[in-house]
């Protein structure tokens, strides 16, 4: 009987000998992390305004935490953003491209077509707007071609219907903030002060890029810095015409439920003709500041 129990013990000394050599905890299997739970990496949010760029940092307790350092700008998001302005430019913050302006009369133009393109950040441009024939290096030289839904930042079902309800004034529509699509009103008022609309075309198209009859050149004086380039249009069934001979450009304003007024440069005419236009053909956009 006391064999058995000097067995017993000797086991017994044997077993806390052994888990005293392993450590005391047989469930870390040499592989226990510093630190409790917060030492993981924590993705924190960041409510600044504009694109943000990364870094991991330190926190007061030791954990890495995802900061952000915000850079003023717009993203995807649709964040609000400031742009920059220069002499006689302005740099829409939105994709940093920047455009000549000009002041005629009592308004401020942009003097070149837009050419925003984000249907990321904005959803209603995604199909609706273009590169005349597809071709980017068109974009890069005339600017976009827009449905009048694209144009106005509008769900593209009210190009068969009145949009009377969503539409405000100003509106600022694809164009960047602090600037908006002209209505009819102020294309008119640009006529005006350029002498009307009979001697708009030659005044406000530009000194080269317009094609001629044989004659007669069709490019304009640009008297005023306009700079009105002939970027033809794209029509509804996806076809391309007459760059190089006319420039069109949209208006806020509607005529009917299925078109709205917009703006007509020829080659061969010195006048600017007043028309409206099917919403879904798709035209150049100029932004005037608000």
């Amino acid at each position: 009987m006391k064999q058995k129990q000097r067995v017993a013990l000797l086991g017994i000394a044997t077993v806390a000998l052994i888990f005293a050599a392993c450590g005391g905890d047989s469930g870390n299997n040499g592989t226990e992390t510093e630190g409790d739970s917060s030492s993981s990496v924590v993705n924190s949010s960041s409510s600044s305004i504009g694109r943000s760029s990364s870094s991991v940092v330190a926190s007061s307790s030791g954990a890495k935490v995802q900061s952000s350092s915000s850079v003023r700008g717009s993203s995807s998001s649709g964040a609000l953003c400031t742009n920059t302005y220069g002499t006689n430019t302005v740099t829409d913050c939105r994709d940093n491209q920047t455009y000549r302006t000009v002041t005629i009369g009592t308004q401020t133009w942009m003097a070149e077509n837009l050419n925003y393109a984000d249907s990321v950040a904005m959803p209603n441009l995604k199909g609706n707007s273009w590169c005349y024939d597809n071709s980017m290096d068109s974009c890069a030289k005339y600017g976009r071609l827009y449905t009048w839904t694209a144009a106005m930042n509008i769900d593209s079902s009210y190009q068969s219907v009145s949009a009377a309800a969503v539409i405000s004034t100003p509106q600022q529509g694809a164009c960047p903030a602090g600037w908006h699509v002209p209505t009819d009103e102020e294309w008119g008022t640009l006529e005006n002060a350029v002498g009307g609309s009979s001697v708009a075309g030659t005044r406000l198209k530009s000194r080269s890029g317009w094609n001629d009859d044989g004659d007669e050149s069709g490019n304009g004086t640009d008297s005023y810095g306009f700079s009105a380039l002939p970027a033809g249009h794209r029509i509804y069934d996806g076809s391309f015409y007459y760059v190089g001979g006319r420039a069109y450009f949209w208006s806020v304003t509607e005529n009917v439920t299925v078109g709205a007024y917009g703006r007509r440069l020829d080659y061969n005419y010195a006048f600017m003709d007043t028309n409206h236009y099917g919403k879904n053909y798709a035209y150049s956009v100029r932004c005037v500041q608000d």
